[in-house]
């Protein structure tokens, strides 16, 4: 499959080891031509013995994106893929996507009044080898949140609480929730995009 000169000059679209829309339409938006493919593998069976053994929460951000541009990677010899991963800690304890609106609700009540942090991975690779990766962190602090409001809040964005680890888009409603954000918008959402353009440059798939 060829692509339009331009921006992007590899002569395949770049591929995005990831289910995110968020991801993909980050890169679509800065004239990177995506392909997506969800990679096929057990986030929490790659993530137990990493918690397990104490590996920090960015460390493990880094192990996910690798094995998601790794399991990618092995299937589409030539083609150069990106993976990202996100997780979230706060005070300590990890927390992962809701599985359902309830889970979204305690998830939320519990980081109320509270600063968590994001950290965001990426990693690029080809034909099962890492070429480049990289990783950033920020912190957000949420308001105070009556029950009210909460139930307020997932009422108006459903199902989309379900799609982010920490049960909310701060693009959007979920701006509502805070008191403090610090740190790179684009790593908040789950990629940290210029530190990825410029390795995507390095690797001569960008105009410089």
């Amino acid at each position: 499959m060829s692509v339009p000169s331009g921006l992007w000059l590899a002569p395949e679209p770049l591929i995005l080891a990831s289910g995110s829309a968020t991801r993909r339409d980050m890169l679509l938006a800065v004239g990177i031509p995506v392909e997506v493919v969800k990679p096929q593998i057990d986030e929490r069976a790659v993530e137990k013995p990493l918690v397990d053994r104490g590996v920090p929460a960015d460390q493990v951000a880094a192990a996910l994106a690798c094995a998601k541009a790794l399991a990618v990677s092995r299937d589409r010899p030539g083609r150069m893929v990106l993976a990202a991963d996100q997780t979230l800690t706060c005070d300590g304890i990890a927390f992962h996507k809701p599985a359902d609106l309830a889970a979204a609700e305690r998830q939320i009540a519990a980081l109320a009044g509270r600063t968590h942090e994001l950290h965001s991975a990426f990693v690029i690779a080809r034909d099962s080898a890492l070429l480049a990766e990289g990783l950033e962190a920020a912190r957000l602090t949420m308001r105070s949140l009556k029950a009210d409001f909460i139930g307020r809040y997932l009422a108006v964005v459903g199902a989309a609480a379900l799609s982010s680890v920490g049960g909310y888009q701060l693009e959007g409603p979920g701006a509502q929730l805070f008191d403090r954000v610090e740190g790179d918008h684009f790593t908040i959402l789950g990629l940290p995009l210029l530190a990825a353009l410029a390795c995507l440059r390095d690797l001569d798939c960008l105009a410089r």
